[in-house]
């Protein structure tokens, strides 16, 4: 019978299963530490990134609901960050999907 806590490893590019053999062997892990340790890394970038957009929106809100009613031009602000965020999100997507 299996060990209940083993991963099921199924490649079905051998060549995928290859590299990935080679890297955990180079940094000295098994290949589900390898693997996990990986996956747990890009996770929390993500974590990092959403907190960060989230701080910047907050900074965001909180400098509109402060500004006097009038004294910005709000559509002209609000179209730039808007543009700048579509930017760094498909900054971050071109990103995904490379690695």
């Amino acid at each position: 019978m299996s060990d209940p806590k083993a991963m099921s490893l199924r490649f079905p590019d051998p060549a995928q299963r290859a590299a990935i053999a080679a890297a955990a062997k180079q940094a000295g892990v098994s290949m589900q530490e390898y693997i996990l340790s990986a996956a747990y890394d890009r996770a929390t970038a993500v974590e990092q990134r959403f907190l960060e957009g989230f701080k910047t929106s907050m900074a965001r809100s909180g400098a509109a609901f402060a500004a006097e009613p009038g004294s910005l031009d709000p559509r002209a602000e609000q179209r730039a960050a808007e543009q700048e965020a579509r930017r760094e999100l498909e900054q971050h997507e071109e990103r995904g999907h490379a690695a």
